[in-house]
């Protein structure tokens, strides 16, 4: 035996190798950045949440109050049954389901069409068509409203629910051929070509060929046609302040700001209103999201 003490080093210690102590760490780390960027996402969500539970005079004596109190919570459902009747989030809910439906129906009916056309289809002023897709979103929102909005007041449209789904339309187009335009380009023109020989049509074809096959593409441009129509303001508080029928909830929520006897946790319970499906459905189609996001990213 040799009376100096043996070192303890990764290689012969509880780590088998050095490789082996340089995974654990990196996992740890890992697992520790996962955790902290969770927190900081969650947290405002639970604020929220916590907010909602709390009426105002509890809010003021208590600003600093992480977990309600068992009777809080037992008056949550309370608040939102307020929100969702007495401040007719309901109606809100509602209109902006149509919306939102309505656009993202007529986006893709639109772009599949457009940007299969200019990914497989030769035609004149194709690579001009190709380069000013996205040219539209040089012009800020506010630069074009006030033109709109003259617009829209003389053809009779402002205050509709139809004249809001062209807007929106038009917001959301140029983004929605160019990501679809690069997910078709990474599908094979053989797979049509084949479908052709074997008596299909070209329509035919992209229903049965093409669309299947860019469902990742198809259900991530829906996903965000309808969030932007799920979330806008500044187009619905120009052309539907005046009808109340028809507020959607962004602009229903902002006017319940306005109401000063309105309680806080009234106002978290319509952002809560607002913000729980943008959560639900992004995390129910977060697969196909992140399937249409990296492969059209790699050929465009």
């Amino acid at each position: 035996m040799t009376s100096q003490a043996q070192t303890v080093t990764p290689a012969n210690g509880i780590f088998a190798s050095r490789e082996n102590f340089e995974t654990f760490i990196a996992r740890v780390l890992r697992i520790m950045f996962l955790i902290f960027f969770l927190v900081i996402t969650a947290f405002p969500f639970y604020w929220m949440v916590n907010m909602a539970a709390r009426p105002y005079q509890d809010i003021a004596v208590h600003p600093t109050r992480l977990i309600p109190t068992a009777d809080q919570w037992q008056e949550l459902p309370n608040t939102f049954q307020a929100v969702w009747e007495d401040y007719n989030f309901k109606k809100y809910v509602q209109n902006s389901l149509i919306l939102s439906f309505l656009t993202v129906l007529l986006t893709l009916v639109i772009s599949i069409p457009g940007a299969y056309a200019a990914t497989r289809l030769e035609f004149k002023l194709k690579n001009v068509m190709s380069t000013g897709i996205l040219l539209v979103y040089m012009f800020p929102a506010v630069v074009i409203s006030i033109p709109l909005f003259v617009v829209y007041t003389k053809i009779g449209l402002r205050g509709k629910v139809s004249g809001m789904v062209l807007i929106y339309m038009s917001a959301t187009l140029p983004v929605s051929l160019y990501m679809l335009r690069s997910y078709f380009a990474t599908i094979p023109k053989d797979l049509e070509e084949a479908a052709l020989i074997d008596g299909c049509t070209r329509l035919q074809a992209i229903v049965r060929v093409t669309i299947p096959l860019s469902l990742p593409a198809i259900v991530t441009v829906a996903l965000y046609v309808w969030m932007i129509a799920w979330n806008e303001f500044l187009y619905a508080l120009l052309f539907l302040l005046d009808q109340p029928d028809n507020w959607t909830l962004p602009l229903g929520l902002q006017q319940l700001t306005k109401a000063q006897e309105v309680d806080i946790s009234y106002l978290m319970a319509g952002s809560l209103v607002i913000t729980v499906p943008v959560i639900l459905i992004y995390l129910l189609l977060e697969r196909f999201v992140t399937a249409g996001l990296t492969a059209g990213a790699v050929k465009g």
